[in-house]
């Protein structure tokens, strides 16, 4: 099969997929609202949207902390998997994207599952430590990929044995696996995952995600 071939099938089944399981009215409004404010087009997509919820049920989440909002989407999806006294506590550099988020949650009824922190992600981790707010259920990393190493020294240090972590972005369309010295998104991930998979304190298993190309989600649990 050719490439082209290839990527022709692989959208169709995730078109396949995404329309056996689309998304609700909650989760569409978000979609177009955050298109509507013109916020990059990096958000999950809704196939891996649901594979967020089911994880985050499945291990029982109560506490959630999630690193990078944008506009909300991934967010919704976590904290419908929450019980009525669940927390999710998202964190956001742009004041913008997280005014859109707070109100994109508001209409999916969640507002009292969320809070919507602003700053940057390293000076806003060591505060939570200090106030005790840890540990977390589960974490999802989906941020600037720049500062991956240090989202997950911290989500280390948040987390307690039997805790998950899930990284976003950790494939890039196959540019982690000999990463071009120009390429320095590319580099980190890599560095990233070789972490991921020698750190004693972890166990982890990389899914790759069909979207426009192939991406993927690690999947790890604290020991």
């Amino acid at each position: 099969m050719s490439e082209d071939l290839q990527a022709n099938r692989t959208r169709e089944i995730d078109d396949y997929i995404q329309a056996l399981f689309p998304p609700d009215e909650a989760l569409a409004f978000t979609l177009r609202n955050s298109e509507a404010h013109n916020l990059p087009h990096i958000n999950v997509s809704p196939n891996e949207g649901r594979l967020l919820y089911i994880l985050a049920k499945m291990c029982g989440a109560r506490k959630i902390l999630e690193i990078g909002t944008l506009g909300g989407f991934s967010t919704i999806n976590l904290a419908r998997a929450l019980p009525p006294d669940g927390k999710l506590l998202s964190l956001e550099y742009s004041t913008r994207h997280a005014e859109l988020a707070r109100a994109n949650i508001v209409h999916a009824g969640l507002q009292k599952l969320v809070e919507v922190r602003v700053g940057a992600a390293l000076d806003l981790l060591p505060q939570i430590e200090e106030s005790g707010e840890g540990p977390f259920d589960l974490f999802f990393i989906d941020a600037d990929k720049e500062n991956y190493p240090g989202y997950l020294d911290w989500a280390i240090r948040l987390s307690r044995p039997g805790s998950v972590i899930l990284s976003d972005n950790l494939i890039r369309n196959g540019a982690v696996i000999n990463p071009p010295p120009d390429n320095e998104t590319a580099q980190v991930i890599h560095r990233y995952n070789q972490e991921l998979a020698d750190n004693p304190r972890l166990d982890t298993m990389i899914l790759p995600i069909i979207r426009e190309s192939i991406d993927g989600l690690g999947i790890t649990l604290v020991k």
